[in-house]
């Protein structure tokens, strides 16, 4: 029998395959259309310290092979998130994961903090790198001595671990692995969004009201192969694969080039069922290519 079950820090997951962040909101809307005990893990839509309404509409296009987004952090707020949503959540059996946000470092240090004390949040998702606001975000994803320095903050104001989610809008991916890993970070969530933009051609203007946005779907999934391939040399510490994983077959594919688990993003909308499908089809696929389980496979790309 095929093994599924993967163990990161503060994660039991009984599969390899949760959602994404930003793509699954809390969980509500899906769990109409499956029972959302079928998911290794769920990351919850990003929280910040008070309720963001987002950027103007519009913010989301579709493109050649993926999807163009410019939301920026729509959220409720980190303390509704947790008296209404985290409920709402720890009725299913699997991990929740929190992704944190904000705009200064006190803030990443305060909703850290209130996640801590919220029984069944098992683990942090540190958001630095969203391309679509502008304070915060990519502005620590992009530097790695603030990356390092929001990590080391964070973990010292929460016991949960921390997964330090990286951005691809970089010229140096290696160097922000290292330099999170060094400040304590327990794992890595890779990659988040590039930034794009498409134009109007009848209004000859940006079409996002925001002008850029990032870019997901299977698009990306050539960039975020190399990104993880790369940092898995460099790195002792788990890696959350993401980026265009919308078939089983892709989710065997970040297994090797470095994954230890994969989330699911833009797939989501095209198809609400596609993490019950990954599942299902996961163990056929891993058979199919000569391995015994999910942790058999992590890593096994190289050369």
């Amino acid at each position: 029998m095929t093994q599924l079950s993967v163990n990161l820090p503060g994660l039991s997951l009984k599969n390899p395959v949760m959602p994404a962040s930003g793509c699954f909101g809390f969980g509500r809307e899906y769990s109409e259309f499956y029972d959302l005990n079928q998911l290794g893990a769920v990351i919850m839509k990003a929280a910040t310290g008070e309720v963001r309404y987002g950027n103007k509409t519009p913010r989301v296009a579709e493109t050649s092979s993926g999807m163009l987004n410019a939301i920026g952090l729509q959220n409720p707020g980190v303390d509704k998130i947790i008296s209404r949503e985290v409920p709402f959540l720890a009725e299913y059996n699997m991990p929740i994961i929190a992704n944190v946000a904000g705009s200064t470092i006190e803030e990443y240090v305060m909703i850290a903090s209130a996640f801590n004390n919220t029984e069944h949040v098992k683990a942090l998702e540190l958001n630095i790198s969203c391309p679509n606001v502008k304070e915060g975000g990519i502005q620590f994803g992009t530097d790695p001595d603030m990356a390092a320095e929001v990590t080391e903050k964070v973990k010292t104001a929460s016991d949960l671990p921390v997964y330090v989610k990286l951005s691809p809008n970089v010229s140096d991916i290696v160097g922000m692995a290292k330099a999170v890993e060094a400040a304590g970070a327990d794992g890595l969530s890779m990659i988040n969004t590039i930034t794009g933009m498409q134009i109007n051609l009848s209004a000859k203007k940006p079409l996002l009201a925001n002008q850029t946005g990032g870019l997901s779907g299977g698009a990306i999934k050539p960039v975020a192969i190399r990104m993880i391939y790369e940092v898995k040399q460099h790195v002792s510490i788990p890696i959350i694969g993401m980026g265009g994983v919308s078939t089983a077959e892709d989710v065997l594919e970040f297994l090797l080039a470095g994954a230890n688990a994969v989330a699911v993003g833009t797939a989501n909308f095209q198809n609400p069922y596609v993490c019950p499908e990954l599942i299902e089809n996961l163990p056929n696929v891993l058979r199919q290519y000569g391995f015994d389980s999910v942790t058999d496979a992590v890593g096994k790309g190289h050369v």
